[in-house]
């Protein structure tokens, strides 16, 4: 299979192409990665095979085969397929390619696979100007999004989509690729790379292919001039990549899920992995002012009365970041993380604040108890306000008088709560 495929790719191969587009497998067998979406027996191998492609989104981090899926199926299919770009296509090309669909559809009896790449580039407007043609089946949407789409696409679209989830691409895929790329991807020239070079390539690369074969293209490049046998150490990855990408959007889905995860290893008390999330946002280069406005948040909702100290050092550590900023105050916020994990928790201020949330909007807005009123003026003295109220020093803190509205009388909304 491989001894094809290397043979395949010798006799297509551009040199003006990139490695990455040049190593685009044509089949599902050479698709490298993703088998609990495109394994045997599994549902999208099945309608690929059949030719059977309903409209779908495929969502996925950059790099994890969303395009080179695409082109399999145009490969495999009976269908006509087109491709867009979100970035560089508009509403005046998709009416062109819907006419050109309708007449497919009307005089030769084809479907049309349209594939758009980065559809959350697109508009409200413009995703919904693909409704009426998926719904009728003119064009049949094939979209590839790194966002993800239950906010980023339409629900009225998404809702006529089948939704395919790739992973990030683990290391033992990358390396299989590259071994690839050494093996077919350089005609003319002796590749000399041992498995551990590949294997810190693959660990380097983040999960996404397309950054690993363009690493191992851009050193094979600057050795090729030596001669016909190149050979790639760690040294010259090294500086074909350095790690200067993350997968990471200060305005996307990974932005919430980090600080999510931040929070809630705060919150279990796992400092190690709290410090790791912290790295994860401010290496991407995160706001830390961002930061530390959650880090105050956290030390109310999680530690609370069980420590007091936690918000006067979560405010300074605010306070410390926006007099200096990056990048001296990574430090400043990992002992703020570090000491919010290891202080004793308590959620007992938090929960009672729920239930009084809950107690506003749920119950009438009762007046103020009449005793509990003051009476500034002689009108107020004669309806009453004020009157029978116990002045707690005078009762040495131990008067019996209520201080909820008659409905909430007894209402206790403090438990001591336990780690």
């Amino acid at each position: 299979m491989s001894d094809l495929f290397d043979q395949q790719l010798a006799k297509n191969i551009s040199s003006q192409a990139p490695l990455a587009d040049r190593l685009r497998p044509q089949r599902l067998e050479d698709f490298v990665g993703q088998q609990q979406l495109v394994g045997a027996g599994t549902l999208l191998r099945q309608l690929i095979e059949k030719d059977e492609i309903p409209s779908m989104i495929f969502w996925g981090p950059p790099g994890s085969g969303k395009s080179t899926l695409a082109r399999i199926i145009a490969a495999m299919t009976k269908s006509t397929f087109i491709q867009f770009s979100a970035v560089t296509s508009g509403v005046k090309e998709l009416r062109e390619v819907i006419a050109a669909a309708v007449d497919r559809r009307k005089f030769n009896g084809q479907r049309t696979i349209l594939f758009i790449d980065e559809i959350h580039r697109w508009n409200k407007a413009q995703q919904d100007g693909l409704l009426p043609h998926v719904e009728q089946g003119i064009i049949t949407l094939i979209g590839a999004t790194t966002e993800n789409p239950s906010f980023e696409v339409v629900s009225a679209l998404l809702s006529r989509c089948r939704v395919f989830t790739l992973d990030q691409l683990r290391e033992h895929d990358l390396e299989a690729i590259l071994e690839r790329a050494v093996r077919s991807g350089f005609p003319g020239l002796t590749i000399k790379i041992d498995e551990v070079t590949i294997r810190f390539l693959a660990a380097l690369a983040n999960g996404d292919a397309r950054t690993a074969l363009n690493a191992l293209e851009l050193a094979v490049n600057a050795l090729s001039a030596k001669g016909k046998t190149v050979t790639v150490d760690r040294e010259v990855i090294k500086k074909s990549l350095a790690k200067s990408h993350f997968l990471y959007d200060k305005t996307g889905e990974q932005h919430y899920n980090i600080i999510s995860a931040l929070h809630k290893s705060v919150r279990g008390g796992d400092a190690d992995a709290a410090l790791y999330w912290l790295g994860r946002m401010l290496e991407a280069g995160e706001d830390p002012l961002y930061v530390a406005r959650r880090l105050v948040r956290m030390a109310v909702e999680d530690i609370g009365l069980a420590d007091t100290q936690a918000l006067p050092l979560a405010v300074a550590a605010y306070q410390a970041c926006h007099f200096i900023g990056m990048p001296e105050c990574d430090v400043i916020l990992g002992e703020c993380v570090v000491y919010l994990a290891r202080a004793k928790k308590s959620v007992e201020v938090y929960r009672a604040y729920q239930q009084v949330k809950r107690d506003v909007k749920e119950t009438m807005d009762e007046p103020v108890p009449l005793h509990l009123r003051n009476a500034p003026t002689g009108l107020m003295r004669e309806l009453g306000y004020g009157e029978g109220y116990q002045y707690s020093p005078d009762y040495d803190w131990q008067e019996d008088q209520a201080y909820l509205p008659e409905s909430l009388k007894g209402r206790k909304y403090l438990e001591r709560s336990k780690k």
